[in-house]
């Protein structure tokens, strides 16, 4: 792909860029048989559009490509700049340091971390990569805003080489406390790539705790309130703020989907294709351990068996997308589910109806609206998760009034989302009786409900979010201007 035929302005300094691991592209092949791109779906690239269309922005991160390096190009209005990756970084730094060491450590060590040098390595040296493709194009004194738990080094490397940017973070996953977070070999070395940011914003405030208590613990850092100083001995003089800032998704649009005429037909056309039973619960969640999906199956299935729920009045459809395939855990974590499915319909179905659709794929944004309209009941049972945003959709879906939220304690979404009915999903006799209580809820509860969640929803939406944190980061970076302009002097 040649940089004039896709519009290229690397010449061009950007005043805003924004750096995640992926970018907001997925990679199509044309009717005439050739390679391009289309814009992924997803609210992080609809919050930041304005944003990056006002400040000549970027976005850096991996095309999605094995060994292949492309140059940066333009798509949808947008200027992407592509990170290439081998088989073996996507190896040792993705499916080994990110997924396997980092995440489940921040996951409450749900599944054992592993721990490997040769990971640790990599993961050095790849998030070199996006900082140095960061410090090519960014303008001076620009922003720059850092995503998630691959690139926890990027906020480091950046001030050390351009004391000037406005730096910020933003990780989507829970921060684990500090119990856990000693574990991890290079604890000192990840809080400190961190803490290069003037401001790191995570999903729950209980996380923002947690890293200050850790940078406070094992780094040099002073912490007092939301904000760290390092020591005089530190080679960054920069204060770190820790702040929550919930992500959210793009409400109007999730609103204005559920009023389509199409889909509010498909919805019926669903309830109508699993034999119109009384109640339809849905699970939606990526294949992964985080997600609860066995726990969910086994309180469904214990329920069926009291014959508190009976086949043919009740169908719970579990769509679980496909993730991870490759790594050992996920595809034990297949092999158990699937089993359990086999086994829910295999003792509870019946000739005219399904207990369980279990659905592994993943479906377009307009045929999960669909499903969010024919479901009674959706079940979020996250053993734990940053934010969950699937609850946020279901949520905004239904303006009709109707449905109930069964939603797991552990998500970040239970802060927000307080009129949903709260289950430990570890509790599953406790989690029974919760999936009772919304199953028999009336109509004017359920209303009520819906009605105080969707407020909040329409105030605090993904445009809102990524407003709040940018407006922060600003106003951080003019306090500390006169300190930032003593040291480049110096």
């Amino acid at each position: 792909m040649s940089s004039s035929t896709q519009g290229d302005r690397a010449s061009t300094a950007s005043d805003f860029v924004v750096v995640a691991n992926r970018l907001p592209v997925d990679r199509v092949t044309n009717p005439d048989g050739t390679q391009g791109f289309r814009r992924s779906p997803g609210g992080l690239v609809t919050a930041l559009e304005p944003v990056m269309a006002a400040s000549e922005g970027a976005w850096v991160g991996w095309h999605g490509g094995i060994d292949e390096e492309l140059d940066s190009f333009d798509k949808d209005g947008i200027h992407l700049v592509p990170v290439p990756l081998s088989e073996d970084d996507l190896e040792l730094y993705y499916e080994g340091f990110s997924n396997s060491t980092l995440w489940p450590l921040y996951h409450d060590v749900i599944v054992p971390p592993s721990y490997h040098r040769t990971w640790w390595d990599r993961y050095k040296k790849i998030n070199q990569r996006f900082a140095d493709a960061v410090l090519r194009i960014a303008a001076p004194n620009a922003t720059v805003w850092v995503h998630d738990y691959q690139l926890q080094l990027v906020p480091r490397l950046l001030r050390l080489a351009r004391p000037d940017l406005k730096i910020g973070f933003f990780l989507h996953i829970p921060f684990p406390a500090a119990s856990l977070f000693s574990q991890l070999p290079w604890r000192k070395q990840i809080l400190q790539g961190l803490a290069g940011a003037d401001l790191v914003g995570f999903q729950r405030e209980t996380d923002a705790t947690n890293f200050l208590r850790c940078l406070r613990r094992f780094t040099d850092y002073q912490t007092k309130g939301r904000e760290a100083t390092p020591s005089l001995e530190n080679d960054l003089q920069n204060i770190c703020r820790a702040d929550a800032h919930p992500i959210s998704i793009d409400y109007e649009q999730i609103q204005r989907l559920s009023r389509d005429p199409q889909i509010i037909a498909r919805a019926a056309q669903i309830r109508h294709e699993l034999g119109n039973p009384k109640t339809i619960m849905l699970g939606v969640d990526r294949l992964d351990y985080t997600k609860g999906i066995r726990h969910r199956l086994k309180a469904y299935g214990e329920l069926l068996a009291d014959e508190q729920l009976h086949a043919g009045e009740v169908c719970l459809i579990q769509v679980a997308s496909p993730s991870r395939e490759n790594v050992g855990t996920y595809i034990e974590l297949r092999d158990q589910v699937e089993l359990m499915v086999g086994q829910i319909n295999g003792q509870h179905d019946t000739l005219s109806h399904t207990t369980l659709r279990y659905l592994h794929h993943s479906y377009p944004l307009r045929e999960m609206i669909s499903l969010y309209l024919a479901a009674d009941v959706l079940l979020v049972t996250a053993l734990r998760d940053g934010m969950n945003l699937v609850a946020k959709e279901y949520v905004a879906a239904h303006q009709d009034g109707r449905g109930v939220l069964v939603l797991s304690e552990f998500t970040g979404a239970a802060d927000q989302l307080t009129q949903s009915v709260l289950v430990n999903p570890h509790d599953i006799d406790g989690m029974k009786v919760k999936i009772m209580e919304a199953v028999n809820m009336d109509e004017t509860e359920q209303a009520k409900r819906m009605k105080r969640m969707n407020h909040h929803l329409k105030e605090f939406d993904v445009a809102g979010w990524s407003d709040r944190f940018l407006s922060e980061l600003a106003e951080i970076n003019s306090k500390s201007a006169p300190a930032k302009e003593n040291v480049a002097r110096a």
